[in-house]
């Protein structure tokens, strides 16, 4: 019986000792972070910052919230105590355990940020993120040690990298260990030499930066290798710089391409300096606006066909007020350019005031559908869907145009008008229903340049008089009446301009533009592509 009784008290020793076993550890776990919360208890810039570094590296369940709380300013201590708690939306919570407390002490105080705090904030955040499963918050975390470029990170680093099998994640992560180690004095030659081969990968100025600030006393051999990584870095950026602004060009140039379109074939055929395209622009602009309006309120899930809808409306009241213009002022003016630009320049101002009275002066709100929103990223390339489509969308009216023009009696009609007006006369094509025809499909083509400008620029009274110099200068340019003229002037001129813009600045880039024009039309007075033809004018 004693043996038995003796074999039971050790039983139940071991039992206890299993039962208490995780309470101990918890405990244990507890003093894990003691140091790193007293030091958050002193309410020292110095302090904080060591014992966030702490946290970072101890690995602690606790030491992500503890690390967030501070960033969000949930943290508090209480200085006599020195009890840390995270203050939550309803509740008050022991930072150490996650133990809610019944009756916090009063008086707590948070704990002080300043920018040497935040920078270790962000390289825990980055340390403690390194490991996420989820690929965003890991690559965030290689972009925050980057910028840290704390040491204390880097077994980390090398622990996410050895476990990473994303490439573009191992790529960012191989970077920011290369940015610790090349600003890091004590590292070896070799190892910063290979670093600042590593960061040329990431290739953007950030990069250049942090080549161009090495520590002092770095060997020569670390800064000429530091050195012909930035430049490599510069020259990319430079070609990427320019493909962006190629882009910029011939988008912009689409732009310039829609509005002048229109005005090229009304210019081309009839010889009428049309002072009022810009508001048949403004019209469909407008148009698009009321579709919007309308399917807002009574049809919200058409929405992303709004501008499918708009087009044709578009195309047909803008085309509606040409024809209207063209039958009651501009057909009694013909052979009279003077007299034509000022009537045309005052149906402007008429058109102008009456959007003013009916939509108001102020800019309003037209919508882009979801499948024009974000943008298309190439290496350092950058565009958004709303001007590619754009893009899309100009050389298919420009295609379209081309296809009416030489497959259709209606473009038969306006290319001979264009070529010799008295021939055609004779042969029996009435030239007044030509005259009529083509100013409203210019007009019309004006209202659709409208819907897409509605996209990019500002809907309001204006918006035509921003793109009516541009639209002649294309043109112009481009030669009177020639289509293929008005593509190529305007995808040159609007790729010239972007050029120039980084240079000369917007204004002046215009002005030096319009100053080639001149004098190229002194040279050139029929422009790029003139029109072949017996025309008795010429």
């Amino acid at each position: 019986m004693p043996f038995l009784a003796r074999r039971l008290a050790r039983l139940a020793v071991l039992l206890v000792a299993l039962i208490a076993l995780p309470f101990a550890g918890g405990s244990a776990s507890a003093q894990d972070i003691s140091a790193p919360l007293a030091k958050l208890a002193t309410d020292s810039y110095a302090d904080t910052g060591a014992a966030i570094a702490e946290l970072a590296a101890s690995g602690h369940p606790r030491a992500a919230a503890i690390v967030q709380a501070i960033q969000d300013g949930k943290l508090e201590f209480d200085a006599a105590s020195h009890a840390v708690v995270i203050r939550g939306a309803a509740s008050v919570v022991d930072a150490a355990t996650g133990a809610a407390i019944a009756t916090p002490p009063a008086g707590l105080s948070p704990v002080r940020v300043n920018n040497r705090v935040r920078t270790a904030l962000a390289a825990a955040v980055g340390s403690l993120t390194l490991m996420s499963p989820d690929p965003v918050k890991r690559r965030e975390a290689a972009d925050a040690v980057f910028k840290s470029r704390d040491a204390a990170t880097l077994p980390i680093l090398e622990a996410a990298i050895a476990k990473e099998g994303d490439a573009r994640i191992r790529l960012a992560l191989q970077v920011a260990r290369a940015a610790v180690i090349l600003t890091k004095p004590e590292a070896s030659d070799d190892a910063r030499v290979e670093a600042a081969a590593t960061i040329k990968e990431r290739g953007d100025q950030e990069a250049v930066s942090l080549l161009r600030s090495l520590p002092e006393g770095s060997a020569k051999r670390v800064k000429d290798a530091a050195e012909a990584a930035a430049k490599s870095i510069e020259t990319n950026l430079a070609l990427w710089s320019s493909a962006q602004n190629a882009l910029y060009g011939i988008s912009l140039g689409s732009v310039l391409l829609l509005a002048a379109i229109g005005l090229a074939i009304t210019f081309g055929v009839m010889g009428i300096i049309n002072m009022a395209h810009g508001e048949m622009v403004m019209i469909g602009a407008y148009t698009t606006f009321v579709v919007q309006e309308v399917i807002r309120a009574h049809a919200p899930g058409l929405f992303d066909w709004s501008l499918t809808i708009a087009l044709p409306l578009a195309f047909l009241t803008s085309g509606a007020v040409g024809v209207l213009i063209e039958r009651t002022v501009i057909r009694w003016l013909y052979g009279r350019p003077l007299e034509t630009l000022l009537a045309t320049w005052g149906i402007s101002l008429i058109l102008q005031q009456s959007v003013r009275s009916i939509f108001g002066a102020n800019n309003r709100e037209v919508g882009a559908p979801s499948f024009m929103s974000g943008s298309l990223d190439i290496g350092h390339l950058s565009i958004t869907w709303g001007r590619m489509w754009i893009v899309v969308f100009a050389l298919s009216v420009f295609v379209g145009l081309i296809l009416i023009l030489k497959k259709t009696p209606a473009g038969l009609q306006m290319r001979a008008v264009t070529q010799n007006r008295a021939m055609a006369a004779a042969m029996g094509i009435r030239t007044p229903f030509v005259d009529a025809l083509t100013f409203g499909l210019g007009c019309g083509i004006a209202g659709i340049a409208g819907v897409a400008l509605s996209q990019i620029d500002n809907v309001s009274p204006n918006l035509g008089q921003s793109y009516i110099i541009d639209s002649f200068m294309v043109v112009v340019f481009g030669g009177v009446g020639n289509l293929w003229g008005t593509l190529v002037g305007a995808l040159t001129l609007g790729v010239v301009n972007k050029f120039l813009e980084p240079f000369a600045g917007a204004v002046l880039g215009k002005i030096l533009v319009l100053i080639f024009i001149i004098l190229f039309i002194q040279k050139r007075p029929r422009g790029l592509f003139a029109l072949k033809g017996r025309a008795v004018e010429s």
